[in-house]
C-alpha cells in the first residue's frame, strides 16, 4: 500500500487536531510511494546559466527586480551562515526569524534605490512581469550579476563571498522562482507590509493519522536490577574543514576562518591552533582522526548514531564533487575505527550544495537530490539493509531494525528546514516523509516494538506546519515512542514536547547533543547513550548520557598530546531521579530559580567554553524556553515559565541560536 497524499487543512488554519481524528486511510508500514506535490515534474535544463545566451526579454527594472529576489531567497536560505561574516562575538542572544531578518534588509532597499514612495499596485505590476519573463526565458547569468552588485552594495558579505554564493545559488533559485515560489501579492507583502499582501508562503496543512485508538499513557517500567545496558555513540556535526590551516587568521572577514585564504592574523592574535580554534572555524582531518582513536575509554559500543553535516561551513564556493569528497572521506574514516560496529547515519543540512538545497523527488534531472543520495547509499551499503537503501535513494530517509523489538528510523529533515528553499515550492509533507513515519509508528504499535527517531534539524527549529504535525505524530504514539536524537544546534540541550490537550503532561523529550566542530567557539565533542539494552521487553530508553570533549586550551599548548575527557554525566551533575520527560521539564524549572544551577547548565550548554559576556535574565528565560519547545512558533509552551513578566523580551529572544 502506497503512502497518501498529506491531508490540506483549513484555509489559514493550523492547530493540534483531537487525537486519532486523522483521515481513515492508513498508510502500510516499510511501503513507500512519492506523492508528486507541486509542480509536475519534468526534465530540467543544464545548470550552466551562466554560459547561456543573452537576455532577450528583461530590461534593468526587471534585472533589478529579479536580483533582488534571489538577494532576498539568499538570505532567507543562508541567514544563519551568512550574518556570522562578522567576527564571532558571544551568542547567547539568537537571531531572529526569517521574516525578521528580511525585514532588516527591506528598509536599507528602500533607502538605497528611494522606494519609499513605492505603490502597491505598481509593486504587483513589477512582480507579475518579473513571473512572465522568468516563465518565457529565464536568463540566469543576469540575474545573477544584479544580485550580487545588491549584495556588494547592501554589504551582505564581503565581494569574493557575494560573487561565489550567488553563483553557486543562481542556478537553482531561478529554477525555484520559475516554479511560481511567490505570488506578486505575497512578493509586495514582503517587501511593502501587509496592506500589499500577505507574506506566508508556507501553508498550513495536515497529515493523517490512523482511526486506531490511541493507547492510554503508560510510562516505561525501570529496567530490572542486573538487565542489560547498550552503549550508544552519537556523532554530529562533525564538519571537517579540507582547507584547515594552523596559524590562519580565526579571525577573518569570510563566513569561515582558519584556513587557506583567511590570511595571517593581526600581530595581537595568535593564529588558529593545531587541534582547533575558538572562534568560526572548523576541524582538519587529524582532530576527527583522534576523536575516533580515542574513543576507548568512552566504549564498547553497541551501535552509532551519526545525525550528519560532514562538510565544513565554507558554504559559498562548495562542488559537488566537494561535498561527496567530505562524504566518503570521512564516512570510511568511521569505518576504520568503528570496525565491526553498525552505524546508522541521518542526512545532515551541509551535504547538499548549495547549502539545504534538498528538493522533493518531484523534482528531477539535474536540480534533483539523486546525486548524493545515490552516493550516501553507496558508501553506507555496508551498514544498512536493502530496503533502507531503496527509502534512502529515494527521499534520504529509511527504518530499520537493529534488534529485535527496536525500530530505529532515521528522518530527513530537510523536508521541515526553513532554510530550504525548495520548499518555497510546496512544503506540504515533502516526499511524504511524515505520513511515512505514522505508518511505521502504526505497525510498530501493533506489533509491540519501540522506537527510535533519530535526524539532523530538532523539530522545533522546523517550519511551522511540519513541526506542529510532528509534534501531534510523537504525542500519538507517546507508548511507542522511546527516545529521539538530534543535532545541528551544535550545543547541549533538549527538547519537551508534551501533552496537547493542556501542554502540562509531558510525554517524550528529544535529546540535542554538541557537535564534533567548534564552530563557533566550542570545545569539540561527542555523546555517549545509556540505553534500556536488547533483551525481552525492554523499555529502549535513554538511561543517562555522557558528554566528551577535547579542551582545545590544553590540546594547543605546545607538545600537548590531546586527550578527550569526560565533561559530565547527566544524571549525576543535573540531579536527576531518572531522564524520563517530567525530569527534563521539572530540571528546567529547577533551573528558573536556581541560578547556580543554570550556570552549570550554560557553561555545558557550550561544552565547556561559554562566552565570556553573561547570560542575563532574558537570556536565561529565552535558553530555558527553548528546552521546553519542541512545537515551533507555540509561544504558550513557556507560558508557565515566565512568571516576572518578562516574557516579552525573552520572546523576541527566542528562538535560539543556529550555529550550523
Amino acid at each position: 500500500s502506497g503512502v497518501p497524499s498529506a491531508a490540506q487543512g483549513p484555509e489559514g488554519q493550523l492547530g493540534p487536531r483531537p487525537v486519532g481524528t486523522g483521515q481513515t486511510n492508513q498508510p502500510g508500514a516499510g511501503s513507500l510511494t512519492m506523492p508528486r506535490y507541486g509542480a509536475s515534474p519534468h526534465q530540467s535544463r543544464p545548470r550552466s546559466g551562466r554560459e547561456q545566451g543573452q537576455d532577450r526579454t528583461s530590461g534593468a527594472p526587471g534585472l533589478l527586480w529579479m536580483g533582488l529576489v534571489l538577494l532576498l531567497a539568499l538570505a532567507l536560505a543562508l541567514s544563519d551562515s551568512l550574518a556570522l561574516w562578522a567576527p564571532a562575538g558571544a551568542h547567547p542572544l539568537p537571531p531572529q526569524g526569517h521574516p525578521a531578518r528580511l525585514h532588516r534588509i527591506v528598509p536599507r532597499l528602500r533607502d538605497v534605490f528611494g522606494w519609499g514612495n513605492l505603490t502597491c499596485p505598481v509593486c504587483k505590476g513589477l512582480f507579475t512581469a518579473i513571473n512572465l519573463g522568468l516563465k518565457k526565458e529565464p536568463n540566469v547569468a543576469r540575474v545573477g550579476s544584479m544580485a550580487i552588485k545588491l549584495c556588494n552594495l547592501l554589504k551582505i558579505a564581503p565581494p569574493a563571498v557575494c560573487q561565489s554564493i550567488v553563483q553557486l545559488f543562481e542556478d537553482d533559485m531561478v529554477e525555484v522562482w520559475r516554479r511560481s515560489v511567490l505570488s506578486p501579492s505575497e512578493a509586495c507583502g514582503l517587501l511593502l507590509g501587509s496592506t500589499c499582501g500577505h507574506w506566508d508562503i508556507f501553508s498550513s496543512w495536515n497529515i493523517s493519522l490512523p482511526t486506531v485508538p490511541k493507547p492510554p499513557p503508560k510510562p516505561p517500567s525501570p529496567p530490572a536490577p542486573g538487565a542489560p545496558v547498550s552503549r550508544v555513540l552519537f556523532l554530529t556535526d562533525l564538519h571537517w574543514d579540507h582547507d584547515y590551516l594552523e596559524g590562519m587568521n580565526p579571525d577573518c572577514a569570510d563566513p569561515l576562518c582558519c584556513r587557506q585564504g583567511s590570511g595571517l592574523p593581526p600581530a595581537s592574535r595568535p593564529g588558529a591552533g593545531y587541534w582547533g580554534e575558538y572562534s568560526k572555524c572548523d576541524l582538519p582531518l587529524r582532530t576527527l582522526e583522534s576523536l575516533l582513536s580515542g574513543l576507548g575509554p568512552a566504549g564498547p559500543f553497541d551501535m552509532v548514531y551519526w545525525t550528519g553535516d560532514i562538510p565544513a561551513h565554507d558554504v559559498w564556493h562548495q562542488t559537488r564533487q566537494d561535498q561527496l569528497r567530505a562524504l566518503t572521506t570521512v564516512t570510511a574514516l568511521v569505518r576504520k575505527f568503528l570496525g565491526p560496529v553498525p552505524v546508522y547515519p541521518a542526512v545532515g543540512n551541509h551535504e547538499s550544495t548549495p547549502v539545504n538545497s534538498f528538493p522533493p523527488p518531484f523534482i528531477e534531472g539535474n536540480h534533483s537530490s539523486r546525486w548524493l543520495y545515490e552516493a550516501m547509499a553507496k558508501a553506507w551499503e555496508p551498514w544498512l539493509p536493502a530496503e533502507a537503501l531503496r527509502t534512502l535513494r529515494i527521499g534520504g530517509f529509511y527504518a530499520l531494525s537493529p534488534y529485535p523489538g527496536l525500530r530505529l528510523i532515521s528522518l530527513n529533515m530537510n523536508f521541515c528546514s526553513r532554510e530550504n528553499f525548495w520548499l518555497l515550492i510546496n512544503s506540504t509533507d515533502p516526499a511524504g516523509q511524515l505520513q511515512w513515519l505514522v505508518g511505521e509508528l502504526q505497525a510498530a504499535e501493533d506489533r509491540g516494538d519501540k522506537v527510535h527517531i533519530i535526524g539532523h534539524i530538532p523539530p522545533g527549529h522546523c517550519l511551522k506546519s511540519w513541526s506542529w504535525n510532528y509534534y501531534r505524530i510523537v504525542a500519538r504514539y507517546e507508548n511507542t515512542l522511546a527516545a529521539q536524537f538530534f543535532g545541528h544546534t551544535h550545543v547541549d540541550e533538549f527538547e519537551v514536547f508534551y501533552d496537547e490537550e493542556t501542554l502540562s503532561r509531558p510525554l517524550a523529550v528529544a535529546f540535542l547533543a554538541p557537535s564534533a566542530t567548534t564552530y563557533i567557539g566550542l570545545n569539540p565533542g561527542y555523546r555517549v547513550y545509556q540505553i534500556d539494552g536488547n533483551y525481552s521487553r525492554s523499555s529502549h530508553v535513554v538511561l543517562d548520557h555522557e558528554t566528551y570533549i577535547l579542551n582545545l586550551t590544553q590540546a594547543n599548548t605546545l607538545g600537548a598530546i590531546p586527550h578527550w575527557q569526560l565533561l559530565y554525566r547527566a544524571r549525576e551533575t543535573y540531579g536527576l531521579p531518572n531522564t524520563l520527560p517530567t525530569a527534563w521539564h521539572n530540571l528546567v524549572y529547577r533551573m528558573r530559580g536556581d541560578m547556580q544551577l543554570f550556570q552549570t547548565f550554560w557553561f555545558l550548554y557550550h561544552k565547556g567554553h561559554p562566552p565570556s559576556e553573561p547570560c542575563g535574565t532574558p537570556c536565561r528565560l529565552a535558553t530555558l524556553c527553548a528546552q521546553l519547545s519542541a512545537r515551533a512558533d507555540s509561544p504558550a509552551l513557556c507560558r508557565h515559565l515566565m512568571l516576572d513578566g518578562s516574557l516579552p523580551e525573552a520572546q523576541s529572544l527566542w528562538p535560539r541560536p543556529l550555529f550550523c
